[in-house]
């Protein structure tokens, strides 16, 4: 089983963490610097510990050295990680719509 992520990075930033959704692809900002493989070693161990597999389990297949990354999580589901990363952002807050006060 493995899931896969789409991810829009910002590098360095104040602290590594999820910043909402960019299309189908999740904002990360990343505390390391974007160089010498920095930023991506930090968005591993970010993403390992957010799912909770170890490191190996997580590599990065696509956009080594670009902002938009596609990464692979061996061991997890995709709505498992979809889970993870919601509760990691924090649930949206209500917009105030009609349907959010019917439900």
């Amino acid at each position: 089983m493995k899931a896969r992520l789409t991810l829009k990075i910002r590098a360095g930033a104040r602290k590594t963490e999820f910043a909402g959704q960019l299309g189908e692809a999740w904002k990360l900002h990343v505390a390391a610097p974007p160089v010498d493989g920095k930023a991506n070693a930090a968005i591993v161990r970010f993403l390992a510990r957010l799912a909770g597999v170890p490191t190996a389990s997580v590599r990065i297949v696509s956009g080594f050295t670009g902002t938009t990354k596609i990464v692979e999580i061996a061991g997890l589901d995709s709505e498992s990680l979809q889970r993870a990363i919601l509760e990691s952002h924090g649930h949206p807050s209500n917009s105030g719509s009609a349907a959010a006060r019917e439900a």
